[in-house]
């Protein structure tokens, strides 16, 4: 007997058999059990997802010799030619081959004449999108007043280019793209049927590279039992699948949260040996920070059975900033996009990395972790010739050194906002107390306070105690000194130009007006 591939040997022949899609199953179900049947119906969704069998599955509980119901039989003459494909009053019509004008009109000339054999004749049109305009007119007659005995059963994975007069005769129904998880677990019964070993994480490979189609998961397992010489494990698959090992992944986050480039570009070196897909690297590495992003917003949704260690994903989450979590899973999935576009791949998933790193909010602290060798890069300037600070800031000081520091820092984001906007109420040695504005209390986090006292820590060379109180601040911050700085720079600006004779000569003559003067100097920063 000639080998029968997974896809079509496991295609379900009952909708009891179906995996997903149950609000399309319930409400054909409750249709054929209580005979309000339509005359069209449309089945819409990606490939692979179940339309064709569906609409088998459909035609055969219309035709089953047992009687019209949601369950047949199975054993009848109809049901088994159906199975078969051979049932002479289902017409399957690939509309993508026959698109003309007369195809369809000789389609349509025997819709008038009762079914041979079964109960109702059916014509099953897949990807029906691909049609002519001329088709749809021809059809469109026959779906508006089928005769009694017909049943039109439309698949389509483009939906939007169906005319409107041909959606508005049809029951519509939207198929959705199956979880991997659901997909996984199925492939797991179907290698237990087969008996043929396989593990869990392969398993989770080949749903993930199946994009939410079953039968695309179905001929990659397939693959993956012929390329395993009969054993379905993870190292094999991911080398069918130009996959990596989820170590190496994790070798890329770490070097991204040093900030270090040269291991970058060498963890990349490695990468190059195997020939990935580096595509399916910078989906593996998306995944990745979505995970991490989901530890570190909520712990409690994190799926404790993924692929990833629970143990590193809390190491990475607290390793990364969440706002730079984000921006790496952004510039992935941009990455991902346009790596079609680059000459070639290593080089543009070498840039998608860079990329992360040349956009990061830049900080003290991801600074002093960058290599210090770098020639391009100016030499820091060293601690000594910083101007230092008194030990205890006399009362006209505090306003002046407090903005001084806060620049020296170098502190991005949301730090950066919460300095600007404290002034220095006290300090004695490195004991700093600071008051923050209650406008700005929501920005004080723990991240935020701990970044800000390490930056501090860094600046001193030891240990530094910080202090926050919320209130009305009565002394300027480096934010309110800078908006009074503006002030003036404006008001000059306006006297100058209201001053400005050939601005008053259009005023005159045109009856212009100013509506708003920013000096060219002027910035946010």
């Amino acid at each position: 007997m000639s080998y029968q591939v997974l896809a079509r040997k496991w295609r379900p022949r009952t909708f009891h058999e179906l995996v997903g899609q149950e609000h399309v199953v319930r409400a054909l179900t409750n249709a054929l059990d209580r005979r309000r049947l339509h005359h069209a119906f449309l089945f819409t969704g990606t490939r692979g997802v179940g339309k064709t069998t569906i609409a088998r599955i459909f035609a055969k509980s219309l035709n089953c010799e047992a009687g019209v119901s949601s369950t047949p039989c199975g054993e009848c003459a109809a049901c088994r030619e159906i199975d078969a494909g051979r049932f002479v009053d289902l017409i399957e019509v690939d509309a993508a081959s026959r698109t003309k004008v007369e195809d369809t009109r000789e389609l349509l000339e025997n819709v008038q004449y009762a079914p041979s054999r079964g109960r109702f004749k059916v014509y099953l049109i897949d990807e029906v999108h691909m049609l002519s305009t001329h088709s749809f007119n021809a059809l469109l007659k026959t779906l508006e007043e089928p005769p009694p005995h017909v049943k039109f059963l439309l698949a389509t994975t483009d939906p939007q280019k169906l005319p409107v007069t041909v959606l508005s005769r049809c029951l519509q129904f939207g198929l959705k793209r199956l979880p991997a998880d659901l997909i996984a677990r199925y492939l797991g019964q179907v290698l237990e049927q087969e008996g043929i070993p396989g593990d869990e994480e392969a398993l989770r490979l080949i749903a993930r590279a199946g994009d939410g189609s079953m039968r695309d998961a179905l001929s990659l397992l397939d693959q993956a039992i012929a390329f395993g010489g009969g054993r379905v494990e993870q190292a094999t698959v991911g080398a069918m699948l130009g996959g990596i090992d989820r170590r190496r992944v994790v070798d890329l986050v770490d070097a991204l949260a040093a900030n270090d480039a040269p291991a970058l570009l060498r963890l990349v070196a490695e990468l190059d040996q195997a020939a990935p897909d580096y595509a399916a690297v910078l989906a593996d590495l998306a995944s990745l920070l979505q995970r991490v992003a989901l530890v570190q917003v909520a712990p409690e949704a994190a799926p404790a059975d993924g692929p990833d260690d629970p143990e590193e994903l809390r190491r990475l989450a607290h390793a990364l900033p969440p706002e730079d979590v984000q921006l790496f899973y952004q510039i992935a999935l941009l990455g991902r996009r346009d790596l079609p576009l680059t000459p070639d791949p290593r080089g543009g998933f070498e840039m998608v990395l860079l990329r992360m790193l040349c956009f990061r909010p830049a900080t003290l602290e991801r600074a002093a972790s960058a290599p210090e060798s770098t020639s391009a890069r100016p030499t820091p300037t060293p601690a000594v010739a910083r101007p230092a600070l008194p030990a205890a800031p006399t009362p006209a000081q505090p306003v002046s050194e407090w903005n001084a520091l806060v620049e020296q820092l170098g502190l991005g984001g949301m730090t950066r906002q919460v300095a600007l906007n404290c002034a220095l109420v006290a300090r004695e040695g490195r004991d700093f107390c600071l008051a923050l504005e209650p406008g700005h209390a929501q920005l004080l986090t723990k991240t935020v306070e701990e970044r800000l006292m390490v930056a501090l820590e860094r600046h001193f060379g030891g240990p530094v105690t910080l202090r926050f109180q919320i209130g009305d601040v009565t002394a300027a911050t480096p934010a309110s000194q800078r908006k009074e700085r503006q002030a003036e720079r404006r008001q000059a600006a306006a006297e100058q130009v209201n001053q400005d004779p050939h601005v008053r000569d259009m005023q005159a003559t045109f009856g212009a007006r100013i509506v708003a003067i920013h000096p060219l100097d002027e910035t946010d920063g």
